[in-house]
């Protein structure tokens, strides 16, 4: 078998923390700070595996990643096959090429296989590319979910932004002290495949419904009722919040530390990323990134907020 699904091959998935991320290549040289995070705050005397999902990766970053591999902590890759449901996600993305639609793209529904691909794993954690761990991340594993399918946060940029919550209210029909951010899951992937998730979500995107962030507003709409809250610390979002008491730090939107100079906690997102074989990469994205590309991604901001304040003022999306 091929080195790069080994990892560390003695860990017993009875045992394993499985952690998972989906990414593409242009997100590997942020996920790399990310593991490198987790490696760094993991408990030594536990074993975990970071589960790699991806379409295209290069070979030349899959090694750099597969390097990262320590003691305790085994590194997975696992290639997305093109079978039904890739094609039904594949031709709903291929449709959204808006400035607003940049949350369309098919990696950003990899985290719904989950369940369905890793059938050896009964529970596991989702994690975002541009995250960084300042705690155990099997201290988050080891939170009990009850009844409930799945763990996440309540989406701060929601209930910050009155658009957005006439959006998940009106459109989605979900109150938004209920309406949760995606990029930090504990999932329950027992029940996950007994709820049949991923037929679920393929279901409603064949309606072909405009949303706003298409794969949060499923995991939220179909999950309603069955999600736990986690705790802030578990996804603090630096951008309007100071970062004190976090255990997962979590760069969402556009205020990236690989863009700019004042993103408040960039030095932990700097000090993951030393060392990874990466950091060159992540220099030089910095250096070249322009005020023109910063324009760009304003204007992606303000077209989704827009977005939302007009499907707010339609129908209901789903009845």
């Amino acid at each position: 078998m091929s080195i790069f699904n080994t990892g560390k091959s003695f860990l017993k998935q009875t045992k394993v923390v499985p952690v998972f991320y989906t990414i593409t290549d242009d997100y590997a040289k942020y996920a790399a700070a990310s593991i490198s995070s987790l490696m760094r705050n993991s408990n030594k005397k536990r074993f975990y595996r970071v589960i790699i999902m991806y379409d295209k990766l290069k070979l030349r970053n899959r090694w750099r990643l597969r390097n990262m591999v320590s003691k305790n902590v085994a590194i997975e890759f696992h290639k997305m096959k093109y079978n039904l449901y890739m094609q039904i996600i594949m031709r709903y993305s291929a449709k959204r090429s808006g400035s607003a639609d940049f949350y369309a793209r098919p990696v950003y529904y990899y985290r719904a296989f989950i369940p369905r691909i890793f059938f050896q794993y009964d529970k596991g954690i989702y994690i975002d590319s541009d995250t960084i761990l300042k705690d155990d991340v099997g201290k988050l594993y080891d939170i009990e979910l009850g009844e409930n399918a799945v763990a996440a946060r309540v989406d701060p940029k929601v209930q910050a932004v009155p658009d957005f919550v006439n959006y998940v209210e009106k459109a989605l029909g979900i109150s938004a002290n209920d309406y949760v951010n995606s990029g930090v899951l504990l999932m329950d992937l027992k029940k996950l495949r007994k709820l049949h998730y991923m037929t679920q979500m393929t279901d409603l995107i064949k309606k072909d419904a405009d949303l706003v962030a298409p794969d949060q507003d499923y995991l939220n709409v179909i999950l309603k009722g069955q999600i736990m809250h986690l705790a802030p610390e578990w996804n603090l979002q630096p951008e309007g919040e100071d970062g004190k008491g976090a255990k997962l730090l979590h760069f969402n939107l556009s205020k990236k530390p690989w863009h700019f100079d004042d993103v408040n906690c960039s030095e932990d997102f700097w000090q993951a990323a030393k060392g990874t074989g990466f950091y060159g990469d992540l220099m030089r994205e910095k250096e070249q990134y322009t005020e023109e590309q910063a324009a760009e991604d304003a204007e992606k901001i303000r077209a989704l907020i827009e977005k939302a304040a007009k499907l707010a003022k339609g129908k209901k999306i789903f009845e």
